[in-house]
């Protein structure tokens, strides 16, 4: 093998392997500690050396977190199947219906997701009072749904528009109506890119924090991120770092698992359209 050959793929390698364990190891050390209890916690060890599930059973056992974590998988699929409903129809509409204003439309849907969060709180608080659904999981799914469908329609949009259009017309000739060809032709066409944008909206809803902290006031309506951040406010002089672990592993661990399940569905949604020809 040529030297410079070999030392590239030797500092390709080193690279990667620098790049996942600076992105792994945060993750590994929260679950050394959230085995840990006592003084133990504060002693730096980069391997296990006893399970103590003492932290996990407090977490799970005790307080709302169960009905919190219950919460947020409620919140966050409904708010996927929601976007995904509403952005494959529009996608629909803005790829294949020639319209006046088409361009300028896809371009305010653009840039409604520029605006922060922290800009659009006042307004959004004071809908989701006068609409009636302050302090219940509609209110996080209805802001949610507001941020999430730009990037979706847009992604959506994309990867329609490259579909072929003779499917389309032998469809058209079939009789079929718009519904029939979204659900029958374009779906199954769409899969990589509907797996892959609705993961990314269901992580975006399962982290988000400042809706689910401003649109909520009892215990039992909170999800996840609010509910792990007054565990760490409990107390002030004395964090249960073991629990705050504990609770976020838990968080964690079912996002690890939908990438792992998902992921050649991500992968293909990713690169489609990146090679043609």
């Amino acid at each position: 093998m040529n030297p410079m050959t070999y030392f590239k793929k030797t500092a390709f390698y080193a690279l990667v392997l620098v790049i996942l364990v600076f992105s792994v190891f945060p993750f590994y050390y929260a679950i050394l500690t959230s085995f840990k209890t006592g003084t133990a916690l504060f002693e730096v060890s980069y391997f296990p050396s006893s399970f103590d599930f003492s932290n996990y059973v407090a977490v799970l056992g005790k307080g709302t977190f169960p009905r919190n974590l219950l919460n947020s998988v409620f919140i966050a699929s409904t708010t996927v199947a929601l976007a995904l409903f509403l952005a494959v129809t529009a996608a629909y509409a803005l790829a294949r219906v020639d319209f006046r204003g088409r361009g300028l439309l896809l371009v305010s849907i653009l840039a409604v997701s520029m605006f922060p969060q922290i800009a659009v709180l006042a307004g959004l608080f004071e809908l989701v009072r006068f609409i009636g659904i302050y302090n219940t999981p509609w209110a996080m799914i209805l802001s949610y749904t507001i941020f999430t469908l730009p990037f979706t329609v847009w992604v959506l949009t994309t990867f329609m528009r490259d579909l072929p259009t003779e499917i389309e017309e032998a469809a058209i000739v079939d009789g079929a109506t718009p519904w029939v060809i979204i659900t029958r032709v374009f779906l199954p066409l769409l899969w990589p890119a509907l797996v892959t944008t609705g993961l990314l909206a269901f992580i975006g809803a399962w982290n988000e924090f400042l809706f689910a902290l401003t649109f909520t006031s009892s215990e039992t309506t909170r999800t996840v991120p609010v509910a792990i951040a007054l565990l760490s406010g409990a107390s002030s002089h004395e964090t249960p770092w073991g629990a705050l672990m504990a609770a976020s592993v838990i968080v964690t661990v079912p996002l690890i698992v939908l990438v792992l399940i998902f992921q050649r569905k991500i992968v293909a949604g990713l690169t489609a359209g990146g090679v043609k020809g």
